[in-house]
């Protein structure tokens, strides 16, 4: 017996129906992936206020190891969230968004963010039930982090490039990592970023409000 495929396939299940669960309510499901400081939580910051703006409700998820840290943060935002500590596991997996699925009010969100833990690796085993994926990176993991991560690029259909600002000071480059993108990903949106200054928020909530 492949212990390992049993536990995947059993993943891809619990993740098809907490779709199913999702699109019973009309919620647009996201998760938001990258390693940790790439501006995950950050991210939803800016972009929360702007689609309630638009008239969306909407909830989060936060994933990480162990704390509450993040959970806390989007708390601040005055909408529904649900913390979720892994322990010892470097992914969120589909068993535990179904719990998280149970603690928020379905039936008043429009939008829901699910903040992975921060990994380039381990969650791209483990589909959660989203609709789509979005990858955040920053150019302080340096300009060759696309390449060396190329699978969970090619899962996602938004890819952020963030701290832009940094990128001279630090002697990253910017249209590396672009290419890098395309190159591993070529259907993918790139939006380039300096979420400290809101700067490519507008771009990504729109592209969520097109899509849903």
């Amino acid at each position: 017996m492949d212990v390992g495929k049993d536990i995947l396939a059993a993943n891809r299940k619990e993740a098809e129906r907490n779709l199913a669960v999702l699109n019973q309510h009309d919620i647009r499901v996201y998760d938001i992936l990258g390693a940790i400081g790439s501006g995950k939580t950050a991210l939803i910051e800016k972009a929360t206020p702007l689609l309630q703006e638009r008239g969306y409700r909407v909830g989060a998820v936060a994933g990480d190891v162990a704390g509450e840290d993040d959970y806390l943060r989007m708390k601040r935002l005055g909408i529904p969230v649900v913390n979720i500590n892994t322990g010892k596991e470097c992914h969120l997996d589909a068993h535990l968004i179904h719990h998280a699925l149970e603690q928020l009010p379905l039936n008043n969100l429009d939008f829901l963010f699910i903040e992975n833990v921060g990994n380039m690796v381990c969650p791209a085993d483990f589909p959660l039930g989203a609709h789509e994926r979005i990858i955040i990176v920053s150019v302080t993991e340096g300009d060759d982090v696309v390449r060396k991560h190329p699978m969970i690029f090619q899962q996602c259909t938004t890819g952020i490039i963030n701290k832009i600002d940094l990128a001279d000071a630090i002697g990253a480059d910017v249209k590396r990592m672009e290419a890098d993108m395309k190159r591993v990903a070529p259907s993918i949106h790139m939006i380039k970023s300096d979420l400290k200054r809101g700067v490519g928020v507008s771009e990504f909530v729109g592209l969520l409000a097109d899509r849903k």
